[in-house]
């Protein structure tokens, strides 16, 4: 499927390809799941939901996402699995597996997964009403349970933590021969990292948002270039004098078979954390990242 068109020579199937191609677009973002295991980017997540009927529960969508954090932190692992409904709403779980870093005196503070569970409801359709300008917003939350990392080590006990959020997302067409899909979403969180680095003191409001183009890859493949960011509470619960930066990542997503649109693979690299004491370096900076989504 191309992404170039001779709209001189023949504009009724340059547009009819273009819509399938954004058609076939939707549904590949509807199929992959980010770290937590929601519709989304890497990190963040998108105003659609996972592909189902409108009148009925759509087939499970399964992931793997790996983080190697660096010496400091170690690896992070999660699986999830997630379950679209109606069209317009999806849940699921995900578990976190850590692998410890070999840092003395820091990769302590890291110890031991933790669980998650979200939903995600879309509350106005894109381009509803025929209105072309209008985005897909959705709100969601996101809940961690028997989180230890940093906070709970200090503390010596598990925490919980959660985000809610409203999202927008949007697909644009009018930027040719690229298509770009924009996402923009504030969200109130007492997480710091996604529960990565344990706990923030309160919750705080924070922003986060993406876009990403697409390209024609090999062999009918599609690539999605795009990036990321997403706004931390700058303090760690039982680590004062702790500043945290804002997540950003660099990501490729490859869709084998896009008619298909069942199996997506993401690389990533991570800009996490370096400097957060004097003293007190992270060294996670630019980490590499790797997803894996299937819809079953």
């Amino acid at each position: 499927m191309s992404y170039h068109f001779n709209f001189n020579r023949n504009r009724n199937h340059g547009m009819r390809i273009l819509v399938l191609s954004l058609a076939w677009l939707g549904v590949s973002s509807a199929q992959s799941l980010n770290w937590e295991g929601q519709t989304g980017v890497f990190v963040t997540p998108l105003a659609y939901t996972a592909a189902s009927p409108n009148n009925n529960v759509g087939k499970p969508i399964v992931a793997y996402h790996y983080l190697d954090a660096g010496d400091v932190l170690g690896g992070f692992h999660t699986a999830s699995v997630t379950e679209g409904l109606f069209g317009r709403v999806e849940f699921g779980y995900t578990r976190t597996f850590h692998q410890a870093g070999d840092t003395t005196g820091l990769s302590p503070l890291w110890d031991g997964g933790f669980n998650i569970v979200h939903g995600k409801v879309n509350v106005v359709r894109e381009n509803a009403g025929k209105n072309n300008w209008l985005p897909a917003i959705s709100a969601g939350f996101v809940a961690r349970t028997e989180d230890r990392h940093v906070s709970g080590v200090l503390a010596n006990r598990d925490y919980n933590n959660a985000d809610f959020y409203l999202v927008a997302s949007k697909t644009v067409t009018q930027i040719k021969p690229l298509p770009l899909v924009l996402n923009l979403g504030y969200k109130a969180t007492n997480a710091s990292v996604f529960g990565l680095a344990g706990n923030a003191p309160a919750y705080q409001g924070r922003l986060f948002g993406a876009a990403a183009f697409v390209v024609k890859g090999p062999a009918k493949s599609q690539l999605i270039f795009g990036s990321e960011f997403a706004q931390q509470p700058r303090e760690v619960e039982n680590l004062p004098g702790a500043i945290v930066p804002t997540t950003i990542t660099y990501a490729a997503r490859i869709v084998p078979l896009p008619e298909r649109a069942k199996f997506n693979i993401d690389f990533g690299v991570a800009q996490a954390a370096g400097w957060i004491l004097p003293g007190v370096n992270l060294q996670a900076l630019h980490q590499f990242a790797l997803g894996i989504s299937y819809g079953i």
